[in-house]
């Protein structure tokens, strides 16, 4: 990881106060990751779609801090109010890259930020919000002088993200996203996501996802107390060897344009993923009443029209429907007539993959 500390900054006597910018989106995994070990490193792979609407926007306000010492200061302010909870993931989050980010030290932040969507519901809100503020970092970083060219300060914003909410690193890029390291792929890693690689059917770069809002209230259970549970799982292993075959099976189904083969196999995953929580020791269930309607909505809607949409499920009540463009028509109308009375005062979000 030596390779992820700059050795190209100005003097910090020579920082001026300023503000920096970004914007990220959250993402939805297909293969999922869950359980994870130190420092952030995956217990299998995953790969994610970038969506484009659901976003973090974030404004990061910097200057000099008037003392010297090794304390962070900064304040969060989200959605318009001064967020003390918040404040403190992100001094955890700096403890943890203050190795690779020294001037942390040095400087004092008022850190600015807000959602296009509900904040723990289920819309992986940790990702787009790590990411976006990875992204103010290695901007400030270029500020102090840092030479990256466009790979290297996305490489550079994963690798710091991933360290604050792991799927994260996979936020910072459009389209098909892998993160953590296969035996087949060459190019994959732990410590950064990346693009796919593969070559990708044309159906699949035209995809959209509706958020069906289900519950918007904070999740019962965390996603990191629910990847802590993997580490004594009685089926963690199996999980784990499960992930990594589906992402071999996935690359190819992409390359196919097979939906129906991608549809089975990301429900698959989806329902996967809740059955780990569910026999997790403790145990825990995050779907409502109404995620389970939505499903058996979407099943019979499918086996009736012969209609390409299908579902998946974050760590979270709310259900993505996945399905390709030329099934837009359709599949909004299936919502709004049969959907959007299961949802949490009749919110959805219509939104499409970003490549």
């Amino acid at each position: 990881m030596a390779d992820y500390i700059p050795q190209t900054f100005k003097s910090n006597d020579t920082i001026i106060q300023g503000d920096v910018s970004a914007s990220s989106p959250s993402n939805i995994a297909l293969v999922k990751y869950w359980g994870k070990m130190e420092n952030q490193i995956p217990a299998n792979p995953s790969i994610s779609y970038t969506l484009s609407q659901c976003r973090t926007h974030t404004t990061l306000h910097f200057r000099p801090k008037r003392t010297k010492d090794l304390r962070f200061k900064s304040s969060v302010i989200f959605e318009g109010k001064e967020n003390e909870t918040f404040n403190k993931k992100i001094h955890t989050f700096f403890s943890k890259i203050a190795e690779f980010c020294p001037y942390l030290y040095t400087l004092q932040f008022e850190i600015h930020t807000e959602n296009t969507f509900p904040h723990s519901s289920g819309i992986a809100s940790s990702a787009s919000g790590m990411s976006a503020l990875a992204l103010c970092l290695v901007e400030l970083e270029k500020e102090m002088g840092a030479n990256y060219s466009e790979e290297e300060k996305l490489k550079r914003a994963s690798f710091l993200a991933r360290l604050g909410s792991g799927s994260a690193s996979r936020s910072v890029y459009n389209g098909l996203i892998l993160w953590g390291k296969h035996p087949k792929i060459d190019y994959s890693s732990n410590l950064i996501a990346q693009p796919l690689q593969s070559e990708i059917h044309p159906i699949f770069k035209k995809f959209n996802d509706t958020i069906l809002i289900v519950h918007k209230g904070q999740k019962t259970v965390s996603s990191t107390q629910g990847h802590d549970l993997m580490h004594h799982h009685a089926y963690a292993q199996r999980r784990f060897e499960q992930a990594f075959e589906n992402i071999t099976k996935l690359q190819t189904i992409l390359q196919s344009g097979d939906l129906k083969a991608f549809g089975e196999l990301v429900e698959s995953e989806a329902l996967t993923l809740h059955a780990m929580m569910m026999t997790s020791i403790p145990y825990f269930i995050l779907m409502q009443p109404n995620t389970l309607e939505v499903l058996h909505k979407v099943w019979d809607f499918r086996k009736k029209e012969a209609v390409d949409l299908y579902f998946t499920l974050d760590a979270g009540a709310n259900v993505h429907l996945l399905y390709p463009e030329k099934d837009t028509t359709i599949v909004h109308e299936f919502i709004q007539n049969d959907l959007a009375t299961y949802c949490e005062d009749g919110f959805y979000i219509h939104d499409q993959i970003l490549f």
